[in-house]
């Protein structure tokens, strides 16, 4: 089956790329870091090929009690054999991971030419770009597709003559819902291989070499939106290659007090707490590991901590034995600037480019830290720094200790160039940088952490500095055909000033969609004129807001809630500069009476970070939070961020509030609440009526209904 290609084509745009990217690097020049060696019996090799989701490989992995280590693609094989034999560990098998890149291409990451030889003679499991690079090593063609493949879909497992599936596929269902995100595709099948399964738009999506051990998969087994993908990794790592799985999270703990104790010796660590359940449980196994005497607890107000943040903080540290240094840091951080490659920044009350905002108050923990360090009469250079930083973090910043090699999907306050150099001369402890966010409660519960640090929900280091929607001006780029792109695909309406052919396109990508309009349209789409991140593909995109409304006033138990979240997995298939498609209730505040309609928006009001935006996202937060205890959603809602948005909705100067519900378990990929199911219609009822009638300002609150991908956990 052919597709059709999307109407609006946007790549990816990268925002800047590393200068440690291993890229371009020869195997023989890759050093192999004892740092990266897992003391284990059996590993798995992960090589990264610059996906996001390396480390979610890394973890499922893990979970399944197999010891994994990452390495970039061209790392000297070889001589990792030797290393990890000399240690008495053995490497049982090789998985590729997914990238940005094309196989055909210039940029195309290099690997070791020993990876598909006889020499190396491990099972090989290659996903999304993996698969690609084993099909196109043997002979095979890889092409791009008219049409990428973003998104959930189903693939169709296929049988042999004998009706045998692949043993990748054992005891599993015919049809198998997974996660795809591919614009280049297999076109050829390379000789001594077969295709194990398609996708429900025909394209192969799943090949095996038996007789050689060589397994791929175009889609992402490693994620939660593949429902079965644990599953076939454990007929990976156990039936085909063979593995005992007896790796625990109790060897992890361990070699998490050893390293920490290997670094430290006798010194003191100094340990930047936000209150969150990473920082704390990364205070509490310092604390284990070296003593709490030794443990300097340091809590930075910046000024966009959450509503009463600083004295939850204090609460929760107090179980720890520890002492809590509480720096009000605020007026120093909205006036600080940093130096980006050569580039003094603007202050940071004034800048509006969110990836600055991060660099700067980044940058501006370390050196607020190190003031502390100083008044306590240390000296810094024998003083460690210890963070609560998780991989996510690093694979989002595309950090060198996880690979280099990934995509810069967004800078993590605690992985700035200054962290990085921190890191680089050794002064910097994170215990926590090979785990994820479940991972982590998992850990903080055997250190004997309450539930209330536990599950509290994950607040970012910046704070509320990333979840103000910072603008002088509305985004217009390509504005009018957007707007008439998503106007026709959602009302067909005919009166569309689109050109014929257009109208055509669209129309047969809804069918390829199985995206049907309604019968009789009561949701209409609005273009809003700001940007949010989003990850497509492999790769960053800042792209548009798309909005959602009912033209019939509906209350929200009578919105057509599936039908939104079909709109909202489709439209950015169709449009690529739409990266996040959000619900506006019809509930508006007092006194006023805000009709949304589908004419174009075309203004903002101007906003930075100024404290009169700060206190009115503080109190929308904290309504929203109070609402989440209420309502007992605290454990089955991953991540709540609410934002404050530009968009006035015809009152001057007023903004609008967006909420994100998230539901993970690996905080890589993840899916909207879907209300009247995973949160209630009366929760959020009031959490809306609370918003518009007790916070100042406000003209209309928004629901996301975005999965990740396309759109980015945080909307900066």
């Amino acid at each position: 089956m052919t597709l059709t290609s999307p109407v609006i084509k946007t790549p990816p745009l990268n925002s800047e790329i590393r200068l440690e990217s291993n890229l371009t690097i020869e195997s023989s020049e890759i050093e192999i870091n004892e740092k990266d060696i897992v003391n284990a019996s059996e590993v798995i090799v992960i090589l990264d090929a610059g996906s996001q989701y390396s480390k979610v490989i890394d973890r499922r992995v893990r979970e399944l009690n197999v010891a994994s280590e990452i390495h970039p693609l061209n790392i000297d094989l070889l001589e990792l054999i030797k290393i990890k034999s000399k240690s008495g560990s053995t490497i049982k098998g090789i998985i590729i991971s997914g990238g940005p890149e094309s196989v055909y291409g210039e940029n195309a990451p290099k690997f070791d030419k020993s990876l598909f030889s006889d020499k190396l003679n491990l099972p090989i499991f290659g996903i999304c770009y993996g698969m690609q690079l084993m099909n196109y090593i043997f002979g095979g063609k890889v092409e791009s597709n008219l049409q990428r493949e973003d998104g959930v879909h189903n693939i169709e497992i296929l049988k042999d003559e004998n009706q045998i599936v692949s043993k990748l596929f054992k005891n599993l269902n015919q049809t198998e819902q997974v996660l795809l995100t591919h614009g280049d595709s297999v076109t050829k099948i390379a000789d001594g291989f077969k295709i194990i399964c398609k996708s429900d738009d025909g394209i192969v999506s799943g090949i095996e070499n038996e007789r050689l051990g060589y397994y791929g998969v175009q889609f992402h087994p490693e994620v939660d939106l593949t429902t079965n993908g644990k599953k076939m990794f454990s007929n990976f790592l156990i039936d085909i290659c063979g593995c005992s799985a007896d790796y625990t999270l109790d060897d992890r703990e361990q070699q998490a007090i050893t390293y920490i104790k290997s670094i430290v010796s006798n010194k003191k660590v100094l340990v930047l707490v936000s209150g969150g359940v990473d920082s704390t449980v990364c205070a509490a196994l310092i604390s284990k590991a070296i003593g709490p005497e030794n443990v300097i607890a340091l809590h930075i107000d910046n000024g966009f901590m959450r509503k009463d943040e600083s004295l939850n903080v204090e609460k929760a540290l107090s179980v720890l034995g520890l002492h809590l240094i509480v720096v009000d840091a605020s007026e120093t951080f909205y006036n600080s600037t940093t130096t980006i490659k050569g580039h003094l920044t603007l202050s940071l009350k004034e800048t509006i480019s969110p990836e600055e905002r991060r660099k700067i108050i980044g940058d501006t923990f370390m050196r607020v830290a190190e003031n502390e360090v100083k008044k306590l009469g240390l000296k810094p250079e024998d003083v460690y720094l210890a963070q609560g930083t998780l991989r996510p973090d690093l694979i989002e910043s595309s950090s060198k200790t996880v690979s280099g090699v990934a995509d810069v999907i967004k800078t993590h306050h605690n992985d700035t160039e200054l962290v990085r150099i921190l890191r680089d001369s050794g002064r910097v402890v994170e215990p926590l940088k090979d785990y994820h966010k479940d991972e982590v409660r998992e850990l903080g519960k055997s250190l004997g952490l309450s539930d209330s640090l536990v599950w509290r929900q994950p607040f970012p280091g910046p704070g509320l500095a990333i979840r103000i929607i910072c603008a002088d001006e509305p985004y217009l780029l390509n504005y009018d055909f957007t707007n008439n792109v998503v106007q026709y695909l959602v009302t067909g309406d005919s009166s569309s000033e689109l050109d014929s052919q257009v109208k055509i396109k669209i129309d047969k990508q809804l069918t390829e969609m199985k995206c049907k309009r309604q019968d009789k349209i009561t949701i209409k789409p609005v273009l809003l004129p700001i940007q949010t991140v989003g990850v497509q593909g492999d790769g960053r995109t800042y792209s548009y807001l798309l909005g959602l409304y009912s033209s019939e006033n509906s209350t929200i138990d009578q919105i057509p809630w599936s039908y939104i979240f079909n709109l909202a997995r489709t439209i950015p298939k169709i449009c690529h500069n739409i990266n996040r498609v959000v619900f506006i209730f019809s509930q508006n505040a007092k006194d006023t009476n805000i009709k949304v309609s589908n004419e174009p928006i075309k203004h903002i009001t101007p906003t930075r970070l100024t404290p009169d935006v700060i206190k009115q996202l503080q109190h929308a937060d904290s309504i929203v939070s109070e609402q989440l205890y209420k309502y007992n959603l605290i454990k089955s809602l991953s991540q709540v961020p609410v934002v404050s948005l530009p968009i006035d909705f015809g009152v001057t100067g007023n903004r609008s509030i967006a909420i994100r519900t998230f539901i993970t378990n690996d905080f890589m990929t993840g899916v909207p609440a879907i209300p009247g199911k995973n949160i209630s219609f009366d929760c959020l009822q009031e959490i809306t009526n609370n918003i518009l009638t007790s916070v100042n300002g406000i003209s209309k609150v928004l629901f996301d209904c975005t999965s990740k991908p396309p759109g980015t956990t945080e909307f900066l």
